[in-house]
């Protein structure tokens, strides 16, 4: 049996699921398998804003993930050849270089949504952003504790999360947390600290019900978070938040919490792409007008074709794509009909801090909310199988 060549492009958590799911369902068959990513490790995108707030590594070297019969490649892929099978990247030195394959899986992901330079504050984009995120709130908080203006004092002391999606959600209450823990230990009184998140519509989480949205406001006002709605942050200048409603807020530091957008590398690769930058594939995960090519994740515009639901960017849609994707490869393979793809299953988890979290689901027509340490183990557990750390 003639040897296949599978190249996945991503080592994100649809990509390295994609990966796995493939050794298993492809295990009888001689298949070279090769990982390609420009960094030699898996970041943890979903826990990305710990090291915002505490010093800790988020990062997997992918020979840790994939120790045997995997060819980890660091490498930038530039352009996809569709007609001849073949790729070429940059290498680690900058080198151009070309790979011939059969099957080529893209899931390259996402990319924060920057601000722009003018409005000011940080987005949290990578590691390096992390650390400076924390090492400006601590900074404040240092200062604060001399300062003897109460209103500087209070402006140091606050600090702004523009962006209420699920991630700004759950950075604004790990700030608060790590900002009361750091009160005390600076001898500042817990209470004089304010973490604001700036929410442009008119409640959180509006893909669920009203009642889930009213007992995570609840929980993050227990935790030290203030919501504010219908508002937009317009620039943080100087020390002072400009919103929306023409209010300004004075705070310490403004941190941008504005989704992802699908990875603008994409746009240089020569493949079909949708008018929002993702690319276009059927309804089992083969990229629109070529062969033997495929992708899941974040990149990709995948829709249920029974409800013309479309999957949202989260680690839990990319990894159910890339178990469906495995058997999708093996019955082209084989020359046999392939499964198509089916929406995730209402579940949503929420981190409010350590040890604090809430969880949703809907089944038989009924919410489910679970919260406290069950929601928070829950929650634990989804960021680890995203990551595939045991």
């Amino acid at each position: 049996m003639k040897e296949i060549t599978c190249i996945v492009v991503g080592g994100g958590h649809a990509g390295i699921h994609a990966v796995r799911e493939i050794q298993k369902t492809l295990k009888n068959r001689p298949v070279r398998l090769v990982l390609i990513d420009q960094n030699p490790h898996h970041l943890r995108k979903v826990l990305l804003f710990k090291p915002a707030v505490e010093q800790t590594d988020v990062v997997i070297p992918l020979q840790t993930l994939f120790p045997e019969e995997v060819e980890v490649v660091q490498g930038t892929v530039k352009n996809v050849d569709g007609t001849e099978r073949k790729l070429r990247y940059a290498d680690e030195a900058g080198k151009e270089q070309t790979l011939s394959y059969d099957m080529l899986i893209l899931a390259v992901g996402s990319q924060a949504r920057q601000a722009a330079r003018e409005q000011g504050g940080v987005t949290l984009t990578d590691v390096q952003a992390a650390k400076a995120i924390r090492q400006q709130w601590k900074a404040n908080m240092q200062q604060a504790v001399h300062e003897r203006d109460p209103r500087e004092r209070q402006r140091l002391l606050t600090l702004a999360v523009a962006g209420a999606g699920i991630t700004g959600i759950e950075m604004s209450a790990e700030f608060a947390y790590a900002m009361r823990v750091e009160a005390n230990r600076l001898g500042i009184d817990a209470s004089d600290v304010r973490v604001l998140l700036i929410n442009s519509q008119e409640r959180l989480f509006p893909e669920g019900p009203l009642k889930m949205a009213r007992k995570l406001e609840q929980l993050l006002a227990e935790g030290g978070v203030s919501v504010m709605h219908k508002q937009k942050v317009l620039h943080e200048q100087a020390g002072l938040l400009t919103l929306s409603t023409g209010r300004t807020i004075p705070v310490g530091l403004c941190v941008w919490s504005l989704g992802l957008v699908p990875n603008p590398h994409l746009g240089q690769m020569g493949l079909p792409l949708t008018a929002e930058g993702q690319v276009e594939v059927d309804a089992s995960y083969r990229v629109v007008g070529t062969t033997g090519v495929y992708s899941i994740g974040d990149c990709a515009r995948i829709v249920d074709s029974a409800t013309g639901r479309a999957d949202r960017m989260t680690c839990k849609e990319g990894t159910g794509q890339a178990a469906r994707l495995a058997h999708i490869v093996l019955a082209d393979l084989d020359g046999h009909s392939a499964p198509t793809h089916k929406s995730y299953m209402d579940f949503y988890c929420i981190g409010l801090g350590p040890q604090r979290g809430i969880v949703w689901t809907r089944q038989w027509g009924l919410d489910i909310i679970l919260t406290g340490k069950l929601g928070w183990k829950l929650r634990e557990f989804t960021w680890n199988v995203a990551s595939m750390v045991k």
